[in-house]
Protein backbone atom coordinates (compact mmCIF):
# COMPACT_ATOMS: atom_id res chain seq x y z
CA UNK A 1 0.00 0.00 0.00
CA UNK A 2 1.32 3.88 -0.70
CA UNK A 3 2.87 4.64 2.15
CA UNK A 4 1.52 8.36 1.21
CA UNK A 5 -2.14 7.87 1.83
CA UNK A 6 -4.11 11.01 1.84
CA UNK A 7 -5.84 11.77 5.14
CA UNK A 8 -8.13 14.42 6.03
CA UNK A 9 -8.26 16.13 9.37
CA UNK A 10 -10.13 14.25 11.83
CA UNK A 11 -11.74 17.65 13.49
CA UNK A 12 -12.99 18.24 9.48
CA UNK A 13 -13.95 14.72 8.90
CA UNK A 14 -17.76 13.34 7.86
CA UNK A 15 -16.97 10.27 8.38
CA UNK A 16 -13.80 8.25 9.70
CA UNK A 17 -12.40 4.61 8.79
CA UNK A 18 -10.28 3.61 11.97
CA UNK A 19 -8.90 0.13 10.78
CA UNK A 20 -11.96 -1.13 10.25
CA UNK A 21 -12.19 -5.03 8.50
CA UNK A 22 -14.76 -7.57 7.52
CA UNK A 23 -14.51 -10.85 7.22
CA UNK A 24 -17.50 -12.83 4.69
CA UNK A 25 -16.89 -16.13 4.51
CA UNK A 26 -13.40 -16.69 3.83
CA UNK A 27 -12.78 -13.48 2.66
CA UNK A 28 -11.04 -10.69 4.73
CA UNK A 29 -11.74 -7.12 3.93
CA UNK A 30 -9.59 -4.16 5.18
CA UNK A 31 -8.41 -2.89 7.52
CA UNK A 32 -9.55 0.30 5.95
CA UNK A 33 -8.39 3.76 7.63
CA UNK A 34 -9.47 6.62 5.55
CA UNK A 35 -11.99 9.49 5.66
CA UNK A 36 -14.20 11.97 4.00
CA UNK A 37 -15.08 15.34 4.53
CA UNK A 38 -18.26 17.26 3.73
CA UNK A 39 -18.42 18.56 0.22
CA UNK A 40 -15.88 15.91 -0.90
CA UNK A 41 -16.34 13.92 -4.46
CA UNK A 42 -14.53 10.35 -4.18
CA UNK A 43 -14.87 7.85 -6.68
CA UNK A 44 -14.12 3.91 -5.34
CA UNK A 45 -12.23 2.34 -8.14
CA UNK A 46 -11.22 -1.32 -8.74
CA UNK A 47 -11.40 -4.48 -10.70
CA UNK A 48 -14.32 -6.38 -9.86
CA UNK A 49 -14.77 -8.28 -7.19
CA UNK A 50 -12.23 -6.37 -5.85
CA UNK A 51 -14.54 -5.59 -2.30
CA UNK A 52 -15.43 -1.75 -3.81
CA UNK A 53 -19.08 -2.76 -2.91
CA UNK A 54 -18.53 -4.18 0.19
CA UNK A 55 -16.30 -0.90 1.35
CA UNK A 56 -19.40 1.03 0.74
CA UNK A 57 -21.35 -0.99 3.15
CA UNK A 58 -19.02 -0.54 5.91
CA UNK A 59 -19.12 3.46 5.18
CA UNK A 60 -23.33 3.12 5.20
CA UNK A 61 -23.58 1.17 8.35
CA UNK A 62 -25.39 -2.08 5.97
CA UNK A 63 -22.56 -3.87 7.34
CA UNK A 64 -21.14 -3.57 10.78
CA UNK A 65 -16.95 -3.71 11.13
CA UNK A 66 -15.76 -6.82 12.69
CA UNK A 67 -12.67 -5.29 13.74
CA UNK A 68 -11.81 -1.23 14.13
CA UNK A 69 -14.49 1.30 13.55
CA UNK A 70 -16.41 3.48 11.73
CA UNK A 71 -17.53 6.96 12.85
CA UNK A 72 -19.86 9.19 11.23
CA UNK A 73 -20.52 13.00 12.59
CA UNK A 74 -18.11 12.23 15.49
CA UNK A 75 -20.03 9.17 16.94
CA UNK A 76 -19.77 5.29 16.18
CA UNK A 77 -22.11 4.44 13.27
CA UNK A 78 -23.25 1.51 14.85
CA UNK A 79 -24.83 3.78 18.00
CA UNK A 80 -26.83 5.69 15.15
CA UNK A 81 -30.47 3.84 14.74
CA UNK A 82 -31.80 3.62 11.47
CA UNK A 83 -33.86 6.65 11.45
CA UNK A 84 -31.17 8.82 12.39
CA UNK A 85 -28.59 7.64 9.47
CA UNK A 86 -31.74 8.20 6.73
CA UNK A 87 -31.66 11.82 8.45
CA UNK A 88 -27.97 12.76 7.18
CA UNK A 89 -26.30 9.89 4.92
CA UNK A 90 -28.54 8.41 1.57
CA UNK A 91 -27.48 4.79 -0.19
CA UNK A 92 -27.80 3.80 -4.13
CA UNK A 93 -26.42 0.41 -3.74
CA UNK A 94 -25.53 -1.50 -6.72
CA UNK A 95 -28.84 -3.36 -7.22
CA UNK A 96 -32.46 -0.93 -6.22
CA UNK A 97 -35.16 -3.31 -7.23
CA UNK A 98 -38.38 -2.91 -5.95
CA UNK A 99 -40.54 -5.72 -5.48
CA UNK A 100 -44.13 -4.38 -6.57
CA UNK A 101 -45.35 -2.45 -9.31
CA UNK A 102 -45.34 0.86 -7.04
CA UNK A 103 -46.03 4.38 -8.80
CA UNK A 104 -43.21 6.16 -9.54
CA UNK A 105 -43.90 8.92 -7.18
CA UNK A 106 -44.25 6.06 -4.51
CA UNK A 107 -40.30 5.09 -4.87
CA UNK A 108 -38.99 8.21 -5.31
CA UNK A 109 -41.06 9.30 -1.64
CA UNK A 110 -39.62 6.40 -0.07
CA UNK A 111 -35.76 8.71 0.40
CA UNK A 112 -38.95 10.58 2.82
CA UNK A 113 -39.47 7.62 4.76
CA UNK A 114 -37.63 8.59 8.70
CA UNK A 115 -39.33 11.81 8.54
CA UNK A 116 -42.65 11.15 10.66
CA UNK A 117 -44.25 14.90 9.36
CA UNK A 118 -43.55 15.60 5.70
CA UNK A 119 -45.43 18.77 4.53
CA UNK A 120 -42.65 19.17 1.92
CA UNK A 121 -42.89 15.65 0.38
CA UNK A 122 -44.44 16.52 -3.25
CA UNK A 123 -42.49 19.29 -3.99
CA UNK A 124 -39.19 17.47 -3.28
CA UNK A 125 -40.69 14.23 -5.25
CA UNK A 126 -41.12 16.58 -8.42
CA UNK A 127 -37.98 18.18 -8.02
CA UNK A 128 -36.06 15.67 -7.65
CA UNK A 129 -37.44 13.82 -10.45
CA UNK A 130 -36.22 17.04 -12.65
CA UNK A 131 -33.22 16.67 -11.62
CA UNK A 132 -32.63 13.03 -11.73
CA UNK A 133 -34.31 13.45 -15.41
CA UNK A 134 -37.03 11.63 -14.47
CA UNK A 135 -39.69 13.76 -14.56
CA UNK A 136 -41.46 12.88 -17.55
CA UNK A 137 -41.88 9.01 -15.85
CA UNK A 138 -44.14 10.67 -13.08
CA UNK A 139 -47.49 8.63 -12.63
CA UNK A 140 -46.06 5.70 -14.41
CA UNK A 141 -45.49 2.53 -12.29
CA UNK A 142 -41.84 1.54 -11.64
CA UNK A 143 -42.17 -2.29 -12.96
CA UNK A 144 -43.13 -1.08 -16.49
CA UNK A 145 -39.73 0.93 -16.91
CA UNK A 146 -36.88 -0.25 -18.44
CA UNK A 147 -32.99 0.05 -16.24
CA UNK A 148 -31.90 2.73 -17.43
CA UNK A 149 -35.28 5.18 -16.90
CA UNK A 150 -35.50 2.61 -12.85
CA UNK A 151 -31.95 4.24 -12.49
CA UNK A 152 -32.69 7.50 -12.60
CA UNK A 153 -36.16 6.74 -10.41
CA UNK A 154 -33.24 5.50 -7.42
CA UNK A 155 -31.00 8.17 -7.89
CA UNK A 156 -33.87 10.72 -7.32
CA UNK A 157 -34.89 8.32 -4.18
CA UNK A 158 -31.75 9.78 -3.31
CA UNK A 159 -31.66 13.13 -4.22
CA UNK A 160 -35.49 13.72 -1.98
CA UNK A 161 -33.68 11.68 0.84
CA UNK A 162 -31.04 14.54 1.60
CA UNK A 163 -32.95 17.65 -0.30
CA UNK A 164 -33.44 19.86 2.56
CA UNK A 165 -30.21 18.70 4.71
CA UNK A 166 -26.50 20.09 4.61
CA UNK A 167 -23.50 18.58 4.77
CA UNK A 168 -24.82 15.33 4.31
CA UNK A 169 -22.87 12.05 2.41
CA UNK A 170 -24.35 9.97 -0.30
CA UNK A 171 -23.12 7.12 -0.89
CA UNK A 172 -23.77 5.00 -5.08
CA UNK A 173 -22.74 1.84 -6.20
CA UNK A 174 -22.32 2.06 -10.18
CA UNK A 175 -25.09 4.74 -10.67
CA UNK A 176 -24.41 4.63 -14.14
CA UNK A 177 -24.44 1.37 -15.15
CA UNK A 178 -27.71 1.56 -17.11
CA UNK A 179 -27.48 4.85 -18.89
CA UNK A 180 -26.39 5.89 -21.88
CA UNK A 181 -23.52 8.34 -22.47
CA UNK A 182 -25.31 11.13 -22.66
CA UNK A 183 -27.49 10.52 -19.57
CA UNK A 184 -24.26 9.19 -17.74
CA UNK A 185 -22.91 13.09 -18.06
CA UNK A 186 -26.38 14.60 -17.42
CA UNK A 187 -26.85 12.42 -13.96
CA UNK A 188 -23.07 13.52 -12.95
CA UNK A 189 -23.61 16.94 -13.33
CA UNK A 190 -26.75 16.58 -11.41
CA UNK A 191 -25.07 15.06 -8.95
CA UNK A 192 -22.45 17.17 -8.77
CA UNK A 193 -24.24 20.07 -8.16
CA UNK A 194 -26.53 18.84 -6.08
CA UNK A 195 -23.90 17.94 -3.70
CA UNK A 196 -22.43 21.21 -4.18
CA UNK A 197 -25.41 23.18 -3.43
CA UNK A 198 -25.81 21.33 0.02
CA UNK A 199 -22.27 20.72 1.13
CA UNK A 200 -23.02 16.84 0.72
CA UNK A 201 -19.97 14.75 0.13
CA UNK A 202 -20.30 12.25 -2.62
CA UNK A 203 -18.36 7.96 -2.87
CA UNK A 204 -19.25 6.66 -5.97
CA UNK A 205 -18.27 3.01 -7.26
CA UNK A 206 -17.58 3.74 -11.22
CA UNK A 207 -16.27 1.42 -13.51
CA UNK A 208 -15.10 4.43 -16.02
CA UNK A 209 -11.95 5.74 -15.68
CA UNK A 210 -12.61 9.23 -17.30
CA UNK A 211 -16.25 9.85 -15.65
CA UNK A 212 -14.01 8.83 -11.97
CA UNK A 213 -11.08 11.54 -13.21
CA UNK A 214 -13.70 13.98 -14.45
CA UNK A 215 -15.93 14.43 -12.15
CA UNK A 216 -14.67 14.12 -8.58
CA UNK A 217 -11.72 15.17 -6.14
CA UNK A 218 -10.33 11.76 -5.29
CA UNK A 219 -9.67 8.39 -5.99
CA UNK A 220 -9.58 5.35 -3.69
CA UNK A 221 -8.30 2.13 -5.79
CA UNK A 222 -9.09 -1.25 -3.92
CA UNK A 223 -8.20 -4.68 -4.82
CA UNK A 224 -8.02 -7.96 -3.11
CA UNK A 225 -10.76 -6.20 -0.42
CA UNK A 226 -7.40 -3.45 0.82
CA UNK A 227 -7.50 0.02 -0.10
CA UNK A 228 -4.35 0.38 -2.22
CA UNK A 229 -4.00 3.73 -2.98
CA UNK A 230 -5.64 7.65 -2.21
CA UNK A 231 -4.92 9.83 -5.17
CA UNK A 232 -5.85 13.53 -6.31
CA UNK A 233 -7.60 13.15 -9.91
CA UNK A 234 -5.47 14.21 -12.43
CA UNK A 235 -2.66 13.19 -14.66
CA UNK A 236 -0.70 11.84 -11.90
CA UNK A 237 -2.65 8.92 -10.93
CA UNK A 238 -2.16 7.36 -14.22
CA UNK A 239 0.69 4.71 -12.95
CA UNK A 240 -1.29 3.94 -10.13
CA UNK A 241 -4.38 3.29 -12.28
CA UNK A 242 -2.41 1.23 -14.71
CA UNK A 243 -1.16 -1.04 -11.61
CA UNK A 244 -4.31 -1.16 -10.49
CA UNK A 245 -5.85 -2.52 -13.63
CA UNK A 246 -2.52 -4.87 -15.01
CA UNK A 247 -3.44 -2.35 -18.52
CA UNK A 248 -1.18 0.77 -20.02
CA UNK A 249 -2.78 4.12 -20.42
CA UNK A 250 -2.48 6.67 -22.57
CA UNK A 251 -3.37 10.50 -21.22
CA UNK A 252 -4.06 13.50 -23.03
CA UNK A 253 -5.84 16.92 -22.68
CA UNK A 254 -9.32 17.55 -25.13
CA UNK A 255 -9.98 21.01 -26.71
CA UNK A 256 -11.86 21.79 -23.79
CA UNK A 257 -9.25 21.28 -21.34
CA UNK A 258 -10.65 17.82 -20.01
CA UNK A 259 -8.43 15.13 -19.26
CA UNK A 260 -8.78 12.03 -21.54
CA UNK A 261 -7.33 8.86 -20.48
CA UNK A 262 -7.44 5.71 -22.79
CA UNK A 263 -6.29 2.23 -22.85
CA UNK A 264 -3.04 1.31 -25.26
CA UNK A 265 -3.65 -1.43 -27.60
CA UNK A 266 -3.33 -5.30 -26.75
CA UNK A 267 0.64 -5.51 -26.63
CA UNK A 268 1.24 -2.74 -24.30
CA UNK A 269 -1.77 -4.29 -22.22
CA UNK A 270 1.09 -7.43 -21.46
CA UNK A 271 3.60 -5.41 -21.14
CA UNK A 272 2.17 -3.74 -17.92
CA UNK A 273 0.88 -7.31 -16.53
CA UNK A 274 4.14 -8.50 -17.05
CA UNK A 275 5.31 -5.47 -15.07
CA UNK A 276 2.81 -5.87 -12.31
CA UNK A 277 3.75 -9.85 -12.07
CA UNK A 278 7.45 -9.08 -12.07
Amino acid sequence: MNAMLMQTKPSTALLVLDAAALTLGTCRFGPFSTSVRAGERIAILGPSGAGKSTLLTLMSGERAAAGGQVQFLGRGLATWSLQDRAHHRAVLPQSSEVAFGLPVELVIGLGRVARAHDPLLDPIVKQAASLARAAHLLGRRFDTLSGGERARVQMARVFAQLWDVNDGLVLVDEPLAALDPGLQFDLLDSLDSYAAQRGHAVVAILHDINHAVLGFDRLWLVADGKLVDDVACSAAAVPALEALYGIALTCMTNAQGDLVITPTRRLARRVAQDAVLA
